[in-house]
């Protein structure tokens, strides 16, 4: 059954990611679009990986079958660059081929709707029943209108004038960087590295070019992937490293030092920053699976806070509705008031860059005054690969036997919100939930320690395994 999780539908290239089922879900899209009006446009990009073109190419042909007209982006290119073209060109929505952060055997769809943001649950779950039906009935829709046009455009350059628009440029020129970036061979190549040198930053890039096995790896920006980007920085004496994913709707940091800096820390600081830079105060929003940082900061300047399921789609909701000014999850997802409901890594890589040339600190510097203003919260997850058995017996003994503790701390509440989160004795707490995206169960933890984290990993991997 072709499904769409946390982030679109993703399966493995020439298995269950076909021709054929790219079709089926082309027209149950478009079944979806018709709903509500015949026509209109449709965004279509990709980012670097195998066959990509192909798929877009059969995708953007369905839809002109169907009476859309298709805009394809003219290279690979970053998801929130889709995004703003969504909304910058009036579309019904964008389909975006991509599997993110995936290993390079993933292909992937995500559709957007026409607020640029992805498409929430109710949407993705009535564009399954089309699929369903469309499996049942064995057949696919014949042309209901005269096809429509297919165009080609380079959207780097609209882009860029967007991201402008979010960042102070006049404190970069002021205090232009050293920076190394990591484009990790995704989309961002040419996009970060252009913006910044264009502020005077002294730009290295590395992996800026196309690469379907992305070196043979996930390209995600974690510290086990961005051990060459340590070493650049540390030798080369840059002020800072960056990186992208490969769709470059996530970001990764590298201190001055060498220091990998995780995404809960950097949103930490951002809402300080922000709040600081900007005096933005209308909120907050965090995913469950979050560091409860961001709380205490938040909480220091009485701004408040929303959480919501893992996905930024919930995220994306409350910037629309102008409830919060920062939207942050813990897997390296973010986005800002007035900018786009869809996580941008570019964004938040300039960001950052804006907060060390504006402070004048190195990131470490900045975390450890934070820690000293409103403590220090630890926060790790872990992942454990089940097989479909394994994961049919974990979702029964979280809902028949939950544990009572974990690393020897009583659980004294828990949250079923988005998979189930044990909060302890202290401010600690633990979440196992199913990946929406892999086959895989998750456990977050946070404590105020790495001793503590440690611990209560350790005790959440053993329940998943019993």
């Amino acid at each position: 059954m072709i499904a769409f999780g946390t982030s679109g539908w993703r399966a493995i290239l020439a298995d269950e990611f076909t021709f054929a089922n790219v079709r089926l879900v082309t027209h149950s899209i478009a079944d979806e679009l018709q709903n509500a009006g015949a026509g209109g446009l449709l965004v279509i990009g990709y980012d670097p990986r195998f066959m990509a073109e192909k798929f877009v190419a059969v995708c953007a042909e369905e839809l002109s079958l169907r009476g859309f007209d298709t805009l394809i982006t003219a290279r690979d290119t970053p998801t929130p660059t889709l995004s703003v073209a969504i909304r910058a060109r009036g579309a019904r929505g964008g389909i975006n081929f991509t599997a993110s952060h995936n290993p390079p055997e993933y292909g992937g769809m995500k559709f957007s709707t026409a607020n640029g943001a992805p498409a929430l649950p109710e949407v993705t779950k009535r564009v399954e029943t089309f699929i369903r039906r469309r499996l049942s009935e064995s057949t696919l829709a014949m042309p209901v209108a005269p096809p429509g046009a297919i165009l080609t455009e380079d959207l780097q350059e609209m882009y860029l004038s967007v991201l402008a628009e979010k960042v102070d440029g006049d404190t970069l020129h002021q205090r232009p960087l050293r920076i190394a970036y990591d484009a990790l061979w995704g989309t961002g190549r040419g996009y970060l590295d252009t913006f910044l040198r264009a502020y005077g930053c002294e730009v290295t890039a590395l992996h800026d070019w196309r690469d379907p096995y992305f070196g043979g790896r996930s390209p995600e920006p974690s510290e086990a992937n961005l051990a060459e980007l340590k070493e650049v920085v540390t030798r080369g004496g840059y002020d800072l490293g960056l990186a992208t994913d490969g769709d470059g709707d996530r970001f990764g940091v590298i201190d001055r030092d060498g220091s990998f800096i995780p995404a809960n820390a950097i949103l930490a600081l951002l809402v300080d920053y922000l709040h600081e830079s900007r005096g933005w105060r209308e909120g907050v929003g965090r995913s469950v699976a979050t560091s409860h940082w961001l709380d205490r900061v938040a909480s220091r300047h009485g701004i408040p806070v929303h959480e919501t399921p893992v996905g930024f789609k919930f995220l994306g909701e409350l910037i629309l509705e102008e409830k919060i000014f920062l939207g942050g999850e813990e897997s390296a997802g973010l986005s800002i008031k007035g900018h786009i409901p869809e996580k941008d890594g570019l964004l938040a890589c300039a960001l950052v860059a804006e907060m060390v040339a504006r402070r004048g600190q190195s990131v470490g510097e900045m975390l450890a005054k934070l820690a000293d203003d409103v403590g220090r919260l630890v926060n790790r997850r872990i992942g454990v690969r089940l097989t479909p058995e394994g994961q049919l017996k974990l979702r029964h003994a979280l809902e028949e036997a939950p544990p009572e503790a974990f690393g020897g701390k009583r659980v004294t509440r828990v949250d079923r919100a988005d998979g189930v989160k044990f909060f302890l004795e202290d401010e600690s707490w633990v979440l196992i939930r199913l990946s929406g995206t892999e086959p895989l169960a998750r456990c977050y933890a946070e404590a105020r320690t790495e001793a503590e984290v440690e611990v209560l990993l350790e005790s959440g991997a053993n329940f998943i395994h019993q």
